[in-house]
């Protein structure tokens, strides 16, 4: 079993910038984030493998990145330029399996319990 623990949410206008973090309990092969806006399926954000290999969403490409410290057994992403339709909860995921850097969220057994990001215009 794996814990995760999310912070870092919160309101902030477009074009401004928002760090969250995830601690986990114990060290995983992929850690990511995911979000889902109301009325609209959860959607893969950024991962990051055990490698190094990294993937986004094409969402966020170039304006979000993903990083780990392995040391800490947590993952950040520091968002940056963020729009209105960023606005959605943010949800911290964790997986053993050796799937590669992948967004699908059936490939991530532990889930954290979420941080709202909202985006003003």
């Amino acid at each position: 079993q794996v814990q995760l623990v999310e912070s870092g949410g919160g309101s902030v206008q477009a074009g401004g910038s928002l760090r969250l973090s995830c601690a986990a309990s114990r060290y995983t092969y992929i850690m990511g984030w995911f979000r889902q806006a109301p009325g609209k399926e959860r959607e893969g954000v950024a991962v990051i493998v055990r490698d190094g290999s990294l993937r986004y969403s094409d969402s966020v490409k170039g304006r979000f990145t993903i990083s780990r410290d392995s040391a800490k057994n947590t993952v950040y992403l520091q968002m940056n330029d963020l729009k209105p339709e960023d606005t959605a909860m943010y949800s911290c995921a964790a997986g053993d399996g050796w799937v590669g850097a992948s967004l699908r969220s059936s490939d991530f057994g532990y889930w954290g319990q979420g941080t709202q990001v909202t985006v003003s215009s």
